[in-house]
């Protein structure tokens, strides 16, 4: 005899709606801004009710893979750190990631970004990383300012390094670094430790204006031992 066939539960609906639409968009070759069809049409393609359709729509917009609005149709959404964010931080709330495999991950990363950025950079590119890292310098007595330049200095560097996989993971880690940054500041022994913070941030900058790859990476990897140096320091690893 024959096994009796599982019903789909409302959750298998979804999914499989989810896995069409995306496979849609793959063959249709769709870019960020174009318009899927209306959930009418896809119910009718994918013979499912409209109301699985929103559900799969609504998945897709909480990973950031669609835009939705109310009245218009879907459209394919860019690429986006949000999703991969909330989950950095989910890992970190829930104790299944520390912060010094963040770092650990960061320093890696950030030291292939400085290099590549030294090579890539536009001069745009390149004024507007050392403007933060000056910046970063000016403001010493606003620790939140320099946090604010320090955080879009880095991710200056990502998007200078023409890679976006680089830039989209640095920009998931904003959340976590806003949290652990001030941390970091407060351990510094005095302002003289925290001006040091920030010229070796300028250092970093010029060698990017320079197109010094190897001094650039140097600089990164300094900057990210100072760094986890002062979170050990403050008992946060």
């Amino acid at each position: 005899m024959g096994k009796t066939p599982v019903p789909l539960v409302a959750d298998d609906f979804v999914a499989g709606a989810i896995a069409s639409i995306t496979r849609l968009i793959r063959d249709k070759e769709l870019k960020p801004g174009d318009h899927l069809p209306a959930e009418a049409a896809l119910s009718e393609q994918f013979q499912v009710s409209r109301t699985v359709i929103r559900e799969a729509l609504r998945s897709l917009a909480a990973l950031r893979l669609v835009d939705l609005g109310v009245g218009k149709r879907p459209t394919i959404a860019p690429l986006d750190d949000a999703s991969m964010a909330m989950m950095i931080e989910h890992g970190v709330v829930t104790d299944q990631i520390d912060i010094l495999h963040i770092y650990d991950v960061r320093r890696t990363i950030e030291a292939r970004t400085a290099t590549l950025a030294a090579l890539r950079r536009t001069k745009a590119e390149a004024q507007l990383i050392l403007d933060h890292a000056q910046a970063m310098g000016q403001a010493i007595g606003d620790p939140m300012a320099v946090m604010e330049h320090d955080i879009s200095l880095h991710a200056a560097i990502a998007r200078a390094s023409r890679n976006p996989v680089f830039a989209l993971i640095i920009g998931a880690f904003q959340g976590v670094t806003r949290q652990t940054w001030p941390i970091g500041w407060k351990s510094r022994a005095d302002d003289d430790e925290r001006r040091a913070m920030n010229a070796l941030h300028e250092n970093l900058a010029l060698a990017i204006v320079d197109g010094n790859p190897q001094a650039a990476a140097v600089l990164m990897n300094r900057h990210f031992d100072q760094s986890i140096k002062a979170l050990l320091t403050a008992g946060l690893v």
